[in-house]
């Protein structure tokens, strides 16, 4: 029996080497692959088929069978959105390109606030729940039955007891604490909930690296909060353990809000296979305000690497600043090329990491990254009044970044995140001063540090280096 295991996991192996050369990302994914599975394939095999695969399987088919409603869905959506569409911008670089990477173009008739830390995120997403007239999508990577999480089911069960619509998902994995109980008080109060549903589908049982990493609540189809806050008392700098919670979303109302909304849908249809009644007339911010907006998709669906695209080109983009705020900073080849041309182009690039990061790991290889971008003038500060969270970048002095996703690979090519992007003078200042406060709380990091290091060190950062593409 012992034997005719050894050999059914080698011929598995091999045949798991050929899919790992046909598909991998890059050539050295496919040789690490292809060795691991035919030298170690009783530990490579199981990785593999958890870790090594390219893409989510089985979303974008879901949609298969109601082709000709999505088609007519999407052609209503452009057409409703083409009067507020900005057909072009010389203020952003090959701004089509930026248009054909996020399906859809920045959109006038905005009004973006911006939210700096916890409690003014949940106070703005609680007063949009209380004000909500038709439906209310709530959708986190992470819940929590805490604090602040019975504060989100009780605005959810005002909003259900009002006769508003309410629908949650989350991540199982991420919410892997919630218990049944909560979701037993949101489901008797008329809420529809569900988690996303990742292994779903014959082909997806070992899918468990892909999640949904994405927070995003919409309101009424007008307005929408993104960012890096999920839902939980440590996002509030209530445990003790981390202190200060550093982290950002945005709220967007206005048009922007329905491409949000449609974000929603997709997810919701994959993990419930139904499609909720929205209202999908845009409609101008009550304000009046005119700031651009553009809100990205990224997920491993896409025939192109979007996220990494995305913000290569926007890299390329600046002209005389990159302000980065990251908790993990482990880039791929294409970043880093992209930051060390703007610090040669004589861009002022700075990154903001962690003093003290949450991941051990991720820690040791974004000092081999910062390390490998020494040779140019790129300042490196790591923050250290608490925990920084935040998503954020800053091209120049009008074109800013808010969402889910990390400079890593797993938000790169392995989640689904979220990303607002704002093209306005007023909302680039905001974003200025919240980082400059930022920087005024964080220290100096030399990368070269790493050269001085002991060997174990060294050592410890150049293996950590090597699991990148899984962090």
């Amino acid at each position: 029996m012992i034997a005719l295991a050894v050999v059914l996991f080698h011929v598995v192996g091999f045949l798991s080497s050929i899919n790992a050369v046909m598909t991998a990302r890059t050539a050295q994914g496919a040789i690490a692959w292809g060795i691991g599975l035919n030298t170690f394939p009783y530990v490579a095999v199981p990785a593999y088929w958890v870790l090594g695969r390219r893409s989510f399987e089985g979303y974008v088919e879901a949609w298969n069978g109601r082709h000709e409603e999505v088609k007519q869905f999407e052609a209503t959506m452009r057409e409703r959105l083409e009067p507020f569409a900005v057909e072009s911008l010389d203020r952003v670089p090959n701004y089509e390109a930026m248009k054909r990477l996020a399906h859809n173009p920045l959109l006038r008739g905005n009004d973006a606030t911006l939210l700096v830390d916890g409690e003014a995120t949940f106070a703005s997403i609680f007063e949009g729940l209380a004000q909500a007239e038709h439906y209310a999508l709530v959708q986190f990577y992470i819940i929590h039955d805490d604090g602040l999480g019975r504060r989100l089911k009780t605005a959810l069960i005002d909003c259900a007891n009002r006769g508003v619509k309410v629908f949650v998902l989350y991540d199982e994995v991420g919410s892997m604490g919630l218990p049944k109980s909560y979701l037993a008080e949101l489901e008797a109060a008329g809420i529809q909930q569900s988690k996303f549903n990742t292994t779903k589908g014959a082909h997806n049982r070992f899918q468990l690296n892909f999640r949904n990493h994405r927070k995003n609540v919409v309101v009424d189809g007008k307005v929408a909060w993104i960012g890096g806050h999920n839902v939980g008392d440590e996002y509030l700098g209530l445990d003790p353990k981390v202190g200060h919670w550093r982290d950002t979303h945005v709220r967007i109302e206005g048009p922007a809000a329905q491409v949000a909304q449609a974000m929603f849908l997709g997810d919701w249809y994959w993990a419930k296979r139904t499609i909720p009644d929205l209202d999908w007339e845009p409609k101008a911010a009550s304000t009046g305000a005119d700031v651009m907006a553009m809100v990205l998709p990224i997920a491993p669906i896409d025939d192109i690497e979007t996220a990494q695209l995305f913000f290569v080109h926007t890299l390329n983009a600046a002209r005389n600043r990159i302000w980065i705020a990251t908790p993990y900073f482990v880039p791929d080849e294409a970043v880093m090329a992209a930051l060390r041309l703007a610090a040669l182009r004589g861009v002022d690039v700075r990154v903001i990491v962690p003093e003290k990061g949450d991941n051990p790991l991720v820690d040791l290889a974004a000092r081999w990254f910062a390390n490998e971008l020494a040779d140019v003038e790129i300042t490196f500060l790591r923050y250290t009044d608490g925990f920084p969270h935040q998503k954020v970048l800053l091209v120049d002095n009008d074109i800013s970044s808010v969402g889910s996703p990390n400079f890593d690979n797993r938000s790169f090519r392995l989640q689904f995140e979220i990303n607002a992007l704002v093209v306005d003078d007023d909302f680039g200042r905001e974003l200025e001063a919240m980082l400059e406060n930022d920087m005024a709380h964080s220290i100096p990091w030399d990368p070269n540090d790493l050269d001085r290091a002991s060997f174990t060190k060294r050592l410890a950062v150049s293996v950590a280096r090597l699991t990148a593409p899984l962090l």
